[in-house]
Parts: structure tokens; sequence; C-alpha cells
């Protein structure tokens, strides 16, 4: 019944999840700075701001597949018009051709470029290993601030399109999946083994 019931808060925890997330991928775009001074309940949500990438600070999040092909996520700092530095993920890009081989990346646009993209925090970030080129694997967002002695905000974005066209993402960050998942039927199976486990005590008495 423990079982049972952990597995029906996940369900009912997920579902809460996926409503949010439906809910606010349809909401208009908004300034950065709106959304920012509200980070819990503007995540997800569509964001604009003027600024400009770093290319010297770059990373990539390995172990993100496309169309069943291996490749990484590709994550630029970005700084606004206003001091503000972030994280940016402008999508996914094919691994290279061996394993020591770096993988193609374009360059962002120089100088001052507007971006649109979905906010997300960095708690929400997938679970994963940075690869850093140059350099070897560092792990997360915030542990890669430390190391390199940045101090960006605690959120960043899924680059959707921006002023320029090259911006626009060949292959965006995906949103995760929005199914409710196996959480009601595991807890019914969990329920279904409790009321075996009842039912085989009574028969073993019986037999006594």
């Amino acid at each position: 019944m423990w079982a049972a019931q952990w597995q029906y808060h996940r369900g009912v925890d997920r579902h809460a999840r996926n409503t949010v997330i439906e809910m606010r991928i349809t909401k208009p775009s908004i300034e950065l700075g709106l959304a920012s001074a509200r980070l819990l309940d503007s995540e997800w949500q569509t964001v604009s701001t003027d600024g400009a990438f770093d290319n010297t600070k770059q990373i990539l999040l390995r172990n993100r597949y496309h169309d069943g092909k291996y490749g990484y996520e590709v994550l630029t700092l970005f700084t606004t018009s206003n001091g503000k530095s972030f994280w940016v993920d402008r999508g996914w890009v094919q691994a290279g051709a061996t394993a020591t081989a770096p993988p193609i990346v374009s360059s962002p646009p120089i100088g001052t470029v507007t971006i649109t993209g979905r906010l997300r925090l960095d708690s929400s970030l997938p679970r994963g290993s940075f690869f850093a080129l140059p350099g070897n694997g560092q792990g997360l967002v915030s542990k890669l601030n430390a190391q390199s002695r940045l101090n960006t905000e605690k959120f960043y974005i899924d680059l959707l399109s921006g002023s320029v066209s090259s911006l626009i993402p060949k292959v965006s960050a995906q949103l995760p999946e929005l199914s409710d998942g196996p959480h009601m039927a595991y807890a019914l199976q969990w329920v279904f083994f409790g009321g075996l486990v009842i039912y085989g005590r009574l028969l073993i008495r019986r037999t006594r």
C-alpha cells in the first residue's frame, strides 16, 4: 500500500507539472525583466530580451539524442543590455565523426541581438554531464560557474528564434514528454499485489 501511494502521488505530481507546462507554453511572449521578477511563475513561458553572446564561454551538454543520433545541446553565455548573464541553449548538434572529433558548432552572431526563447530554471536542467570545449567534463551549470568564476542568473533560456536568422536552431531544445506516464497503472498494480498477499494469507489459514 505504501508503494501504491508513492506511485499515485508521483502520477498526481507529474500531471500537475504537465498541466503547468502546457498552459505556460501557450502564453504570449513577455519581456525577460518581467519574467525574472517572478521566476517560479514564469518557467516555460516565452520571453524575449536584447544582449550579446560570448562565444568564448560555451559548454556542450552530452548524452542528448535526436532522431536516434547522438549529440550535444549547445549552451552559450548571453549578457543582456542591462548586465544580466545567463546560459542560452542554442539547440542540438550531432556529435563528431569520431569520439575525439568535436561537433560542428556554428558561432553566434557578434554584437547586440534580440533573442526569444523558453525560460527555464537551473533546477530543471536535464541531469547529465557537461563536456566543455576545450577542457574536460565539469558537471552542472552551477558547478561550471564556480569553477569558471562566473556568476550567472538562476535560469537559462531554450532559444527559439532571434533578430538574426542564424539564431533559429536547426534542432531546438525539446520539451519534456508531456504524458502522465504509467504511475497510476503501477499504483493499481501494487494494490493488486497487496490483495494477493492478503488472499494468500487467508488461504494458508484455511488449510491449517
